[in-house]
């Protein structure tokens, strides 16, 4: 009987996501050829997502549709032995190192030692990394399943799960990497795909200049990422996680100032904010709903944005010495997520509603990294991602029976049209409202008791969150499934239900939803050891955090007021859009700044493109553009009149002077010559005559004295 050994095969759970890209970007469209008119007959259907009867008989198209989903399907079989046989480690942590891509680079350290710079093609797997491929694989094997139903008629299929399987392989990449170099490797790897899913839809313009927003954004946070990982081998030699960690254990907490592990820190965390989408750089998150559902769903839920949460979880021996980097971490977390739902609360396309969700949620697991409670960002980051896979394929499978149409206010009254599509978007909505038995709740709750116990004012920013949190959730259910129908006739006699390819991963998704907390109860509950799982896993790759003490009442109370605040946000939204549905439109008239204000989203993109788009980019190339041609260009053309006036100079100097001077002397020898060539006639006779005749004036002298 033959043996498998999981976990030295963990290099193999990238591989077949990749070996499905490959084939699809080499030879998909063998498999799925093109129609070669169809933008220039119709290029309107070219902008629609859904262009019915477009590329639907491509020979043997279903290969694609087994074939990419299969590849993470076996990505997942592995993750799961690979995790199992990792239970059964006492250290539960395996690294499988293929070779070095970077070795051998000597380099002196900030302590002025030696070290050689080594990045490994290396894999490592422990709890945190097992964890996110977990998610990764899993809830993205069910994405890829309901795009082949959503994508069915899209031209470019192909292309699209080439780019999808593509997303998956530098996802897992970057958690399973044993080493910071690696990572930012997969870290790029997701900043192309998410630029080249974003755009997908590339004849529109909005999707385009979606994609390089996201793109450009992206590179802002990378370039903190570059210059915390260079400090990092400047100070502690070495780039790997577990020399990382070592070379940590003989530094002192800097709680007395920000010295330069702070630095290090705040760096990595400013990568961490492009990638998850945290502020200020969170702005290109909501326009990546440009691209198709299912990449906003595993944009949102597995891959992208969880790459920044995982990364500051991954760094937490480095935090946890970082006091001052951790608060800010809270605060611009606690800051987003408010900052977020409050412009979640009058958004009216459904995708954009849940894409400024995802910034809150991002949110609320940065404040749970910045009070140190990283099992609990990670335990959100588990649980958020079935919900919110679940909600966004909801909200596609609304939009591809609505026909495209994405605006609330034109939808209503679908609950019995769509009842799979309803009930399972209710428990998606149901548990990140934060209702007890279900997901979101538990992880939620737990980030919520961590901050109170750190800061009352981090725990009422979290609070009033989670009650916005459930207000626009549930404002969102009411204008799509309940109350009166706005939906356009011609619309509404094609309304149907999703078909089965789509509405399985929306059912297993909703199990997860409901189930996937229950690995994390709270202590209070003492529902025994296996159901604290969670944390009991995760707790060998975190540092410990003492937490202050409280009464076991006060958490009753807090986990009271946080249920209560839920059910308000719930009860009101309800009272506001199925029951008394002119007051939204009284208090947006009463209150028309405020809500103008929530609409343009507190016009960050405006103030942006105020600052940097028209000032720092386009005014600043007018600033340039102007220092080029009257300094730089000036002092080219002084230059040059110069040099044209001094060889002017040079010339008349040449020409007057130096060969002036040349033809006098040359004059001047000529004439003093002249006698000389009377005497110089070249023939004997005369010289013997000149001869003689100075022999006799000389002995004339003589003669005559």
């Amino acid at each position: 009987m033959v043996t498998v050994n999981w976990l030295d095969q963990i290099w193999l759970i990238p591989l077949f996501p990749l070996a499905g890209a490959a084939l699809m970007l080499g030879f998909g469209k063998w498999l799925d050829p093109q129609p070669v008119s169809d933008v220039a007959v119709a290029p309107d259907l070219a902008l629609d997502p859904h262009p019915h009867g477009l590329n639907a008989h491509g020979r043997l198209k279903f290969l694609i549709s087994l074939l990419c989903p299969g590849t993470v399907l076996l990505s997942f079989l592995l993750s799961v032995g690979a995790v199992w046989e990792l239970s059964t480690v006492p250290q539960r942590m395996h690294q499988v190192i293929q070779f070095s891509w970077v070795a051998g680079l000597p380099f002196h350290t900030a302590s002025g030692r030696i070290a050689m710079f080594q990045a490994d093609w290396g894999f490592l797997l422990d709890p945190l990394s097992s964890v996110m491929i977990l998610v990764v694989t899993g809830v993205g094997f069910l994405i890829h399943v309901y795009s082949v139903g959503y994508m069915a008629h899209d031209n470019g299929y192909y292309r699209f799960f080439g780019y999808l399987n593509l997303f998956v392989f530098f996802m897992l990449m970057l958690v399973l990497a044993n080493n910071y170099a690696l990572l930012f490797v997969g870290w790029e790897g997701v900043g192309l795909c998410s630029y080249l899913l974003i755009g997908f839809y590339f004849h529109k313009k909005s999707a385009a200049d979606a994609g390089k927003k996201a793109f450009v954004m992206n590179r802002v946070g990378d370039a903190g990422f570059i210059l915390g990982m260079l400090l990092m081998l400047q100070v502690l030699g070495t780039v790997r996680f577990t020399g990382v960690h070592a070379a940590l254990a003989g530094f002192q907490s800097e709680s007395g100032g920000f010295g330069v592990l702070s630095a290090m820190a705040l760096l990595l965390f400013i990568g961490a904010t492009g990638k998850s989408a945290q502020f200020p750089l969170y702005t290109w998150l909501p326009d990546a709903m440009e691209g198709p559902t299912p990449v906003s769903a595993l944009i949102h839920a597995a891959t992208m944005v969880t790459a920044g949460v995982y990364m500051v979880a991954r760094s937490a021996a480095l935090f946890h010495l970082t006091p001052d980097t951790s608060t800010i971490v809270a605060v611009v977390g606690a800051f987003t997520a408010i900052f977020a739902a409050s412009i979640a609360l009058v958004q009216n396309d459904i995708k954009r509603v849940l894409a400024y969700s995802t910034v809150s949620q991002l949110g609320y697991m940065f404040l749970a990294l910045g009070v140190g409670a990283y099992w609990v960002a990670v335990f959100h980051l588990f649980t958020h991602a079935f919900f919110k896979a679940l909600l966004f394929l909801c909200s596609g499978s609304v939009i591809h029976a609505m026909g495209g149409e994405q605006d609330m206010r034109r939808m209503g009254a679908l609950k019995n049209k769509i009842p799979i599509t309803h009930w399972t978007m209710w428990v998606g909505s149901v548990a990140i409202a934060g209702i007890p038995g279900l997901a979101g709740f538990f992880s939620k709750d737990e980030i919520l008791w961590q901050s109170y116990q750190r800061s009352g004012i981090l725990w009422i920013v979290g609070f009033v969150t989670a009650g916005l949190t459930a207000f626009y959730m549930w404002r969102l259910m009411n204008l799509t499934f309940y109350g009166q129908s706005r939906v356009a006739p011609e619309k509404e006699a094609h309304i149907q239900e999703s078909p089965a390819v789509m509405t399985i991963p929306l059912s297993i998704l909703a199990l997860g939803s409901i189930l996937a907390g229950w690995l994390g109860t709270p202590k209070l509950w003492n529902l025994g050891e296996s159901f604290r799982a969670f944390e009991t896993w995760l707790e060998p790759a975190f540092p410990k955090v003492e937490a202050a003490k409280h009464a076991a009442s006060t958490e009753w109370l807090l986990m009271a007021l946080s249920v209560a605040v839920a059910f308000a946000g719930i009860g009101v939204a309800r009272y506001f859009y199925t029951i008394r549905t002119e007051i939204p439109d009284r208090l947006g008239a009463a209150f028309q700044p405020l809500y103008t204000t929530l609409y343009r989203k507190w016009y960050v993109d405006e103030i942006y493109d105020f600052l940097f788009v028209n000032g720092l980019g386009k005014g600043g190339g007018r600033v340039c553009g102007a220092f080029d041609r009257n300094i730089v260009d000036g002092g080219v053309n002084g230059a040059g009149w110069l040099t044209r006036f001094t060889s002017t100079l040079s010339i008349w100097w040449d020409t007057w002077i130096i060969d002036g001077a040349v033809r006098f002397g040359s004059f001047f020898v000529k004439m003093l010559s002249f006698p000389v060539c009377l005497l110089q006639t070249g023939r004997v006779q005369a010289y013997a005559f000149f001869v003689v005749i100075g022999i006799l004036a000389f002995f004339g002298y003589y003669v005559t004295r």
